[in-house]
């Protein structure tokens, strides 16, 4: 099997030649350990090193306060502003002081076709590689940013005491990232095979908001965005860190194909409990821990657990660490283990 034949194939749980597998998204002071220990010059020699399936493509937004599109709704008030990458969700946002529904409307919205160029986005597809799976990494994490829009306190709040308001400001969070992956989707129509979309909703015991708070603030806001990317004919792997067990089969109705990173230590996201409850229709992506055993284990330790949740999940598991950044803390030693699980027989 080639590796789109593989990522397709693993996806709607049908036998492959091995489990589809990503690398995820190395953090930038993670590159150059990697690139060192694998001997190559570039993330894309890596990758061919290491015989992954799946090209992550980061759609490209570039605005005076934001070179990110999952930074560019920057509610921080003026007196709190960090930067793009010192931004909390906890911190007092715009809307923080907000009573009726009218005030979303105060909020300066930028409009994403001033800042994502249709060309850009083409030409990263085109690069990419020949048989790679190619993957569009939008986030469009819009409870995220509705957290960060009030405070996260104030947000959660909000869903209580004033839920119009609420609704009425991740209505248009989520009107603003419809425009900015359209223009992507349109740009990039025929080279796309998925997009990775998603909000952390998890904790490590739990989720932070109740099922059917999920199911009334955020999943209406998420169907339209599958839907808007099915439209175009793509897979979706929707990712949320931590224990969202309650609201897989949720995610799943709304048209999620892949349940992404499948976080391995949080409370009911281990392999064989997930196999016992939705094998029969999920697919997930993730398992391999890096919270403790990628960057304390030793690549023995590694190696076997792969192969063990393989053998849980010989199809419908993209085996990749369980987050999407592989950071500086994990030995590239662990790295190479995980994928020589992967390719190993089983």
């Amino acid at each position: 099997m080639n590796k789109r034949e593989r990522f397709f194939a693993t996806i709607a749980r049908q036998p492959v030649d091995r489990n589809a597998s990503w690398l995820g998204l190395p953090a930038p002071e993670a590159v150059e350990g990697l690139c060192k220990y694998f001997e190559v010059d570039s993330i894309d020699e890596l990758k061919l090193k290491i015989d992954d399936d799946v090209y992550a493509v980061e759609m490209p937004y570039h605005a005076p306060d934001s070179n990110a599109i999952y930074t560019a709704l920057n509610f921080a008030k003026a007196d709190h502003h960090d930067s793009d990458f010192e931004r909390t969700l906890t911190a007092p946002g715009f809307f923080e002081d907000a009573e009726e529904v009218e005030e979303v409307d105060d909020f300066p919205w930028p409009d994403p076709a001033e800042h994502i160029p249709p060309q850009e986005c083409r030409e990263m597809v085109d690069k990419v590689p020949e048989d790679y799976a190619v993957m569009g990494v939008i986030w469009s994490a819009h409870f995220q940013d509705a957290c960060a829009a009030f405070g996260m306190e104030t947000a959660l709040v909000n869903m209580m005491v004033n839920p119009e308001l609420y609704k009425a400001v991740d209505n248009k969070i989520v009107e603003f990232y419809l425009k900015a992956n359209e223009i992507f989707y349109e740009a990039t129509k025929g080279r796309l095979d998925a997009v990775l979309i998603g909000n952390d909703m998890g904790s490590q015991r739990g989720l932070m908001i109740s099922p059917e708070q999920v199911r009334e603030f955020v999943i209406p806001g998420t169907t339209r965005l599958i839907q808007q990317a099915k439209s175009y004919g793509l897979k979706v792997i929707y990712h949320s860190c931590g224990s969202i067990e309650p609201i897989i089969d949720d995610l799943i109705e709304a048209g999620v194909d892949v349940i992404h990173p499948i976080q391995a230590l949080a409370k009911d996201m281990d392999v064989p409990h997930l196999k016992a409850k939705f094998s029969d229709h999920a697919t997930f992506c993730g398992g391999v821990d890096a919270q403790d055993l990628l960057v304390h284990g030793t690549p023995q330790q590694v190696f076997d657990k792969v192969v063990e949740i393989r053998k849980h999940l010989p199809t419908g598991l993209i085996v990749s660490p369980s987050h999407e950044a592989i950071l500086s803390d994990i030995d590239p030693a662990n790295i190479e283990a995980l994928f020589k699980g992967t390719h190993a027989e089983l």
